[in-house]
């Protein structure tokens, strides 16, 4: 059976790339949602919905996987910064504190049967400086990534301590996505 990536990520298309699976990308044009009122899970989760749901009305016949991840801290969701100068705000907004990363996931099955589930790691930022956060942006791009971050590219610059699953961080939760498609193949 087809599986199709409702993401124009490089980071997941990579770590489905390492996980073995076979897949095509499919970009999703749903609009996000911004609702600040609901918790963490229920955003990510309803977001990957969203995504995965847009995808599978022009693939029936796939697995679709849909995808959201989102940087939490002071219960504020931080996204993908508009500009730098965002960037370097939320760089400063998270050093020398701990934050939470929730990617949430959805699975729409050939059918239209769905699946979700999400993950939450926490991430403890170094303290940075103006000259850190400079250094880090001649190295990295910040504008494609929730909370101007990217956790697999010169992360060690920034984060002091990771609690929970890297890929997580990183954008997908492969182990538990592997177990929810798993478990279709062997139900």
């Amino acid at each position: 059976m087809p599986i199709v990536l409702a993401s124009a990520s490089p980071r997941r298309h990579d770590l489905l790339t390492r996980a073995g699976l076979a897949f095509e990308v499919v970009v999703s044009s749903a609009e996000e949602i911004h609702d600040a009122a609901l918790p963490p899970d229920r955003l990510c989760e309803g977001n990957a919905k969203l995504k995965a749901a847009a995808v599978a009305l022009s693939h029936p016949h796939a697995t679709v996987i849909g995808a959201d991840t989102l940087v939490f801290i002071d219960a504020d969701a931080l996204g993908k910064p508009v500009d730098l100068d965002e960037a370097r705000a939320m760089l400063r907004r998270l050093s020398g504190r701990a934050h939470t990363v929730c990617t949430g996931v959805c699975v729409v099955w050939p059918g239209g049967a769905v699946d979700t589930f999400h993950e939450l790691s926490e991430v403890l930022f170094r303290v940075l400086d103006e000259a850190d956060i400079d250094a880090y942006f001649q190295l990295v791009d910040p504008l494609d990534k929730a909370g101007a971050y990217g956790i697999q590219v010169h992360g060690e610059r920034l984060v002091a301590e990771i609690r929970g699953n890297f890929d997580n961080v990183m954008g997908l939760p492969v182990a538990r996505l592997l177990e929810v498609l798993g478990s279709a193949t062997s139900g």
